[in-house]
């Protein structure tokens, strides 16, 4: 179970609480609620109190961010709070795409045309496109957030999601790389990544992977990963050493597949790797100590502790101190959505170009913005009842909340203001049925 933040009356931050214990201040009128999402308390009478030491730990990624808190208690290092925050950049690259494509459209119409700025623009050091400075921009938002509400005392990200110069030469930092117990998993955790977690030839997830060769060696073929797949048991013993395409000539789809796909880059891997520095400058800016690592080292404590495969798991796992970290039996993450804080569009347009509705006048109603999570306690009428969730505005003051149309704005009242993301609760670590929580705790009561 997550624990609950909570701030002293100055608003200073305090060391996270069990939901009971807030639950008990809140009841005795000693705390009040000071946000919903993430949930946090203020104190109304205490200012300040013990804390230990508390990491705030991430795994940056394309789609989703893995962000972990893990606390240094007397029984060891534990996970007090996770969260998934997933990524808006995939569709800001389509609304700039559909943004140019409307512009290159005035050209062939006769319609109101922009003049092309100056050819000579400059881009300056560091530039990421949009969609790639989204994901770092939430990054910094949310990890300001936390620095607000808990207090943290170190930073540990995963800003190398595989080490390419190692899998290409592993020796190249040292033969102790390579034949220490992370041999290996910087290759397999590419592979996996690359042919989507499942046997390229047969299709088979949720088995044992095996590194296969698409050439076999005995035939020439090489170590590098642009020659390497992930295949199931079965499959890797039925191709041998034979051919690929001898192998595959009742499938050709599949041969095709496998051989467009063997040296094509990984989009999302990219992605990750052009803004790990952008990342890894955001984070020291907090003036935190900071550290780094890779994929591999993450991927390696996660599977040596019987851990499933998530964002915020990996997230918990990152580094050093990820060998040993005791996740609770009952601990469901927040998954928080990147949304965006509405469009700049002020009207509607017609297929032909021109507007179809009025220019908005105001953006907030009676004080209220779309988006907004508000309570609605309706005394009477067919709408009767009290109605949560996020509001939609109108300049008539018949709002919608949650999925209740034709609410007035007077029966309205604020929780939280909007604040360009979205929230819901994760599934537990005990969901998958790989996961055995006995011998996890066995392996930290060992290790601890």
């Amino acid at each position: 179970m997550q624990r609950v933040f909570v701030i002293g009356k100055n608003r200073n931050p305090l060391m996270p609480c069990h939901p009971a214990r807030a639950r008990e201040l809140l009841t005795g009128g000693k705390a009040k609620v000071f946000r919903l999402f993430p949930f946090t308390i203020i104190l109304t009478e205490r200012k300040d109190g013990d804390t230990q030491p508390v990491s705030f730990k991430t795994d940056p990624g394309s789609r989703t961010t893995g962000i972990a808190i893990v606390a240094e208690f007397g029984r060891g290092r534990t996970v007090i709070w996770a969260a998934g925050l997933n990524h808006r950049g995939h569709n800001i690259g389509k609304s700039l795409s559909d943004r140019r494509a409307v512009r290159r459209g005035r050209r062939k119409r006769k319609t109101r045309y922009r003049k092309p700025r100056l050819l000579n623009r400059r881009r300056a050091e560091g530039w990421l496109p949009p969609s790639l400075l989204s994901r770092v921009g939430n990054i910094r938002v949310w990890l300001g957030r936390i620095l607000s509400f808990v207090p943290l005392t170190e930073i540990e990200a995963e800003t190398v999601r595989f080490d390419t110069q190692k899998m290409q030469n592993p020796e190249i930092s040292g033969t102790e790389y390579r034949q220490g117990e992370l041999s290996g998993y910087e290759v397999r955790e590419y592979l996996l990544e690359k042919w989507g977690r499942k046997c390229a030839y047969c299709g088979k997830e949720n088995v044992p992977l095996e590194i296969e060769h698409i050439i076999p060696e005995s035939k020439g073929g090489s170590d590098r990963v642009s020659n390497l797949t992930v295949a199931c048991e079965n499959c890797n013993r039925k191709k041998g050493n034979r051919d690929i395409g001898d192998f595959l000539k009742r499938k050709p789809d599949v041969l095709r597949k496998i051989l467009s796909g063997a040296k094509a880059p990984l989009r999302d891997t990219a992605a990750v790797n052009a803004a790990r520095y952008a990342v890894g400058k955001i984070l020291k800016s907090f003036g935190l100590p900071v550290s780094f690592w890779s994929g591999g080292r993450t991927k390696y404590n996660r599977t040596k502790q019987g851990y499933p495969k998530d964002h915020w798991i990996d997230a918990a796992c990152v580094g050093e101190s990820g060998r040993y970290v005791l996740i609770p039996e009952d601990m469901k993450p927040l998954i928080i959505t990147a949304a965006g804080r509405g469009s700049r569009q002020m009207c509607r347009m017609d297929r032909y170009g021109f507007p179809s509705t009025a220019a908005k006048k105001s953006k907030t109603v009676g004080g209220f913005v779309t988006g907004d999570i508000v309570r609605a306690v309706v005394p009477k009428g067919k709408k009767a009842g009290t109605h949560r969730g996020r509001v939609a505005v109108r300049l008539s003051g018949s709002f919608r909340v949650g999925k209740t149309d034709g609410i007035s704005r007077k029966y309205c009242e604020l929780l939280q203001r909007s604040d360009g993301y979205e929230y819901k609760k994760g599934d537990g670590v005990s969901s998958p049925a790989s996961f055995n929580l006995k011998k996890c705790r066995s392996l930290h009561a060992v290790n601890f």
